[in-house]
């Protein structure tokens, strides 16, 4: 039996009744084996990757990559993002920091 490695479009369903749509792969981090998923960019949303162990995986369906992004967009999952520090913007200047959301956003969360 040939060992081969896994790429294709996906829904991966998550314990905890999540879900994530894009690319899926898998990638070993250190000693550890990782379920790499590829979301891509949807609305204002910008393509990113998530990586999941496998304990945290109820169900991978392999789907047409038009449903995968179809799906990604209904799913309108978010990136993980930086809580705003005002210490960071004061120290190394608004340039550097732009990427972070204005102090008035929702965003930023965990």
């Amino acid at each position: 039996m040939e060992n081969s490695k896994f790429e294709s479009w996906c829904i991966v369903e998550l314990f905890g009744h999540q879900r994530i749509a894009g690319l899926v792969t898998e990638q070993t981090i250190g000693s550890s084996s990782f379920v790499r998923v590829n979301v891509p960019s949807c609305g204002d949303v910008p393509e990113y990757t998530r990586f999941f162990g496998n304990g945290a995986i109820y169900a991978i369906n392999p789907v047409a990559e038009p449903i995968a992004r179809a799906a990604a967009a209904q799913f309108n999952a978010r990136p993980v993002s930086l809580y705003e520090l005002p210490e960071l913007r004061e120290l190394l200047g608004q340039k550097e920091l732009s990427f972070l959301p204005d102090s008035d956003d929702e965003g930023g969360v965990f």
